[in-house]
């Protein structure tokens, strides 16, 4: 008859320092960034552009409107007869391309960030208000939402340039009137589930004013939502403005935008390729960045991604 061994082997448990306190939200999303090196590349993508636009002075060698004749069309790494490097090269004009590229990034940010915030507002005031009130008020907001997408976001936006004027303040109105319904249907939804809490119909018995019920209590359940809506679309917005200026109804000449760099660039390829190429690398390393930073973004405020994650 075999004898069975059995060994006992002595687990020392683990000490648990009741004094350190528990890390919170932010030292965790900080700890999962750190450990994603796509979302800590689009991060410092993004974090990098910023200061660009910020203080572009601090980094751009030349003035981006300076027009030199005789050096035009000159390639990355040229250097001038007072020992002056141009490393992104020069333009038709003669400016100094790499100057135009960190003083355009400010115009993209501002563009795609105060786009969003636009767009972001009145989405989720009508999607909050149709949520909320439902029936008739519900029904006048979702025939305008289908209404708007029904409408091409290109045509619509260069209609409206055409008769307001090609400025930055018409570039962000154009984006802002179309954008709004992405984040009204979502944010109708979420409402139309958050509304049946039971501390929202709690707030209601005890007669709380309806604006104190959405601004207090439906809106901070929705703003996960929106905000990774904002983030997804921060890079959609940048690609648009840039499509308005290559089509010629965005920002006005001489201002310096990627999407203009692009289009002055475009007759030039086959002689001056880095005109078009450096802009399109700046344009899509940023996008790039900010997707990036999206989607982890999202993993960290969507509790269903968090579950499927672990």
């Amino acid at each position: 008859m075999a004898t069975e061994r059995i060994e006992t082997i002595s687990v020392t448990p683990a000490t648990w320092d009741e004094d350190s306190p528990a890390p919170s939200d932010l030292q965790l999303a900080i700890r999962d960034l750190l450990r994603r090196p796509p979302a800590l590349f689009g991060f410092l993508s993004v974090i990098f552009v910023i200061v660009w636009a910020l203080v572009p002075e601090w980094f751009a060698p030349m003035d981006p409107y300076t027009q030199n004749l005789d050096i035009t069309l000159k390639p990355p790494g040229y250097v001038n007869e007072a020992g002056f490097t141009y490393w992104a090269g020069t333009d038709e004009l003669g400016r100094d391309l790499l100057s135009r590229i960190i003083w355009g990034s400010r115009i993209s940010l501002i563009v795609g960030f105060v786009a969003v915030l636009l767009s972001g507002a009145i989405g989720i005031t009508l999607g909050l208000v149709a949520g909320y009130y439902g029936g008739i008020v519900d029904t006048i907001i979702s025939r305008i939402i289908d209404i708007a997408l029904s409408v091409p976001f290109i045509l619509l936006a260069m209609s409206i340039i055409a008769i307001l004027g090609p400025s930055l303040q018409n570039v962000i109105l154009a984006m802002a009137v179309r954008t709004w319904v992405v984040y009204a249907r979502p944010i109708r939804g979420a409402v139309l589930s958050a509304k049946e809490y039971e501390y929202i119909v709690g707030a209601k018995a005890t007669g709380c004013r309806t604006p104190r019920i959405l601004i207090r209590h439906l809106l901070p359940n929705v703003m996960s939502t929106a905000i990774v809506i904002a983030t997804l679309y921060l890079g959609r917005m940048i690609i648009i403005e840039a499509s308005l200026s290559f089509l010629g109804v965005g920002v006005p000449p001489p201002t310096p935008a990627w999407g203009g760099m692009l289009a002055d660039g475009r007759s030039y390829l086959d002689t001056a390729w880095w005109i078009a190429v450096f802009p399109g690398l700046a344009l899509m390393l940023l996008v790039l960045g900010i997707n990036l930073l999206g989607d982890w973004i999202r993993d960290a405020l969507d509790p269903r991604m968090k579950r499927l994650a672990d």
